[in-house]
């Protein structure tokens, strides 16, 4: 018996693929916080999120034996996974979640500085949910996952130069939108 705390990912997924729910609770726990912060980035809130993880890893759970360790890295099987069920799951909402209204700042909160980094925040949030899938999904992997080109275009299934593309496009129209909102917020300001 392995000594399942210190196993890599790929020992863990065979381990799993052979019925060890312990393997399997080791993974999951490995592997939930950055699954978790990669699908909220793609579907936009923490709850739509936690519902595309437990889908991911159940699926990676009744379909384990699909696992094939053939060079290919855990965490990129698990993420491609991650983002796929994130892309399907934002196609089938034909609604806005509560949880997208806008926040009314905190008016306990007196510190102008606490106030103009938070708005800034949603600007980006905003600025990169506006963003198609694929360009967010590589956003994501690649700044927030941080993963490399070449790792984020295999979760993608694209070459390194079409991730590199989709960034580019990517960071291009994020600046583009905070670069109008700056713009706007100087103009309000004279």
């Amino acid at each position: 018996m392995t000594v399942i705390d210190e196993d890599d990912d790929e020992t863990l997924m065979a381990e799993t693929a052979a019925g060890n729910r312990a393997a399997f609770d080791r993974l999951t726990r490995r592997h939930l916080r950055r699954s978790l912060a990669l699908a909220h980035k793609v579907v936009g809130n923490a709850s739509d999120a936690e519902e595309v993880v437990q889908d991911a890893f159940l699926q990676i759970w009744t379909h384990a034996d699909r696992w094939r360790g053939d060079g290919t890295r855990f965490s990129t099987w698990l993420y491609r996974i991650v983002v796929n069920r994130s892309i399907d799951y934002r196609r089938r909402k034909s609604f806005q979640p509560l949880d997208d209204a806008v926040e009314m700042a905190d008016p306990a909160t007196g510190a102008d500085g606490m106030l103009e980094e938070r708005q800034l925040g949603a600007a980006v949030d905003a600025a990169i949910a506006a963003l198609p899938e694929r360009q967010r999904a590589a956003l994501s992997l690649c700044y927030y996952q941080e993963m490399s080109c070449a790792e984020a275009s295999e979760v993608l299934h694209v070459s390194v130069s079409a991730m590199e593309s989709l960034l580019v496009r990517a960071r291009r129209m994020v600046r583009s939108r905070l670069h109008s909102l700056i713009r706007q917020k100087d103009g309000d300001e004279k």
